[in-house]
């Protein structure tokens, strides 16, 4: 039996919970070299698209006060 099957194997024998603990591992150990997964060209540009979007003053949102009041005028 190769490595992979057992593996495979081992985790279909995992509850639900287990599985979701291993997820929850294997997903932290990626953020931790999140710096070595390479973005695609596409990527970079949308990153940059959204962070110009996000510093643009015109685009600030509005107060909680107007919005509090568009939701209890169920103007939303």
């Amino acid at each position: 039996m190769n490595t992979n099957s057992l593996l495979s194997e081992q985790i279909l024998a995992l509850s639900i919970s287990e599985k979701l603990q291993l997820i929850e591992y294997i997903w932290d150990s990626l953020v931790v070299d999140a710096d070595k997964i390479p973005l695609t060209q596409s990527q970079k540009q949308e990153l940059d698209r959204r962070l110009a979007s996000y510093q643009n003053l015109e685009n600030q949102g509005e107060s909680w006060e107007v919005v509090k009041q568009r939701i209890l005028n169920n103007d939303i």
